[in-house]
């Protein structure tokens, strides 16, 4: 059986169980009130009766005759007793000849009244004691809203009660629907995707908080897979291509250098050149190994609120010792006047790292032209803007820009290997961020960062 139909079943069985009960409860206490305010009207009608035969005078009775007339309404088949009895044997005669229950009367002679019914009849009957006997003093009638009123109260009961009871089905279906169709979808799309397209992610649904909570959960875990997957395609297929170019010249240097014996010069020329190219090796293993762990630990990170511009100072500070000649300009005509609109959750060093990458290629890819570091912000989100003015980069390899190891095809004569700008998007994205990199050919790279702004 289907959730949807379990659902429906459940809440249907629910529904109706407490609609029986409510139902019940309300013909229950409205059939007793009935009855009781039944006996309430025949009660009174009796009392008048007694008072008008048994304790006024002609006119006075008149006078309650008149009131009972036009503030009593005739009852349904009402009809008044009143009858003298002058010992209980003659109970059984007045009973045969008045068409009267003898249980009615046994009752109303041991208690001095009582309520009876018989059938659709209901009595009220009163004892009047006398010196010479006692009289019987009944007042009978249809019930007419028991017998009409409640009926059709129950008839309203049951088909109101099934008609809600369709439309809880109904409505229900259609609310299973709209919660499990979402979800129905998700799982599809999430069977969808593998290894060949993990670039894929689920549509978000507007309409519902609960899936749209899913839907950014599931996001972000195949974000989090990606990077993994990516991190570790690369690492294996670029390392071997990366680590064989440096190993070949080491083993070829050493190689060369012990085929004869050499002179302590040439020894230490062919020892430069390993220790060069060792070094070049340290720098992409140490280079692989980090972009390797901000994509298994990104959530391993101590985390504090951090202002942006200050973050921009600290990389500046850095690019000064780095680079002691660069052209470095901060401008931060853009800030915004509320302090809050600077502040952002985030790890220190990852952030001042990410930074220092961008500038690092704005300066190098520039030639020392000026680098124009801004920084603004929207309701959302903070940006850092690092903007060059140097060789650019192909449209058509904008694309691939932060693949690890992938190089421009104009930027053979710098020193580089491909890793700063995929450690760059790596660190953004941990952040929730944003990288988007635009490019003129020859006129210069400009680099956003979108930062989500710290929530208070």
């Amino acid at each position: 059986m289907s959730s949807i139909r379990k659902i429906t079943l459940l809440l249907v069985l629910s529904i109706s169980l407490i609609l029986c009960f409510l139902g019940s409860s309300v013909f229950y206490f409205l059939s007793n009130y009935s009855y009781a305010d039944f006996y309430k009207r025949l009660e009174l009608r009796a009392s008048v009766a007694e008072k008008r035969h048994f304790e006024s005078n002609q006119r006075d009775a008149q006078v309650l005759k008149n009131i009972r007339e036009e503030h009593l309404e005739l009852l349904s088949d009402e009809k008044e007793y009143i009858f003298y009895c002058p010992n209980v044997s003659a109970i059984k005669q007045v009973s045969d000849t008045n068409s009267l229950p003898i249980e009615l009367l046994n009752l109303v002679y041991n208690r001095g009244f009582a309520n009876y019914q018989k059938d659709d009849i209901f009595y009220f009957g009163r004892k009047r004691e006398t010196p010479n006997g006692f009289y019987f003093i009944i007042i009978s009638a249809k019930n007419y809203y028991n017998t009409h009123h409640l009926i059709l109260l129950k008839k309203v009961l049951l088909v109101g009660g099934f008609i809600f009871i369709l439309i809880i089905i109904y409505l229900t279906n259609l609310f299973s629907k709209r919660f499990f169709d979402p979800i129905d979808k998700i799982i599809t799309k999430v069977n969808t995707i593998s290894t060949e397209n993990i670039h894929l992610r689920l549509d978000e649904v507007k309409n519902s908080v609960e899936i749209k909570r899913l839907t950014t959960t599931f996001n972000n875990l195949l974000n989090r897979i990606e990077i993994a997957f990516e991190t570790n395609k690369n690492f294996i297929s670029n390392a071997s291509h990366e680590f064989g170019t440096p190993l070949t010249a080491i083993i070829g240097e050493a190689d060369v250098a012990l085929l004869k014996d050499r002179t302590p010069s040439e020894y230490k020329e062919a020892l430069q050149k390993i220790l060069k190219q060792s070094e070049r090796l340290n720098k992409i293993s140490q280079s692989l190994l980090f972009l390797a762990q901000i994509g298994y630990k990104d959530n391993k990170f101590n985390y504090a609120v951090l202002r942006t511009d200050e973050l921009i100072l600290q990389a500046n500070e850095i690019m000064n010792q780095l680079i002691p000649k660069n052209n470095i300009k901060i401008d931060f005509e853009l800030l915004p006047e509320n302090p809050k609109k600077l502040k952002i959750m985030g790890n220190k060093e990852l952030l001042i790292l990410a930074i220092t990458n961008i500038i690092t290629n704005a300066c190098k890819y520039s030639s020392n032209k000026p680098v124009i570091v801004s920084l603004a912000s929207t309701n959302n989100d903070i940006v850092i803007i690092v903007k060059d003015q140097g060789i650019g980069i192909p449209e058509s390899e904008l694309p691939f820009i932060c693949d690890p190891f992938f190089r421009a095809s104009n930027t053979a004569a710098y020193d580089g290997y491909g890793i700063g700008l995929p450690l760059t998007q790596n660190i953004i994205k941990i952040h929730k961020g944003e990288l988007v990199i635009s490019s003129l050919l020859q006129k210069g790279v400009t680099v956003q960062v979108k930062l989500p702004i710290a929530k208070f």
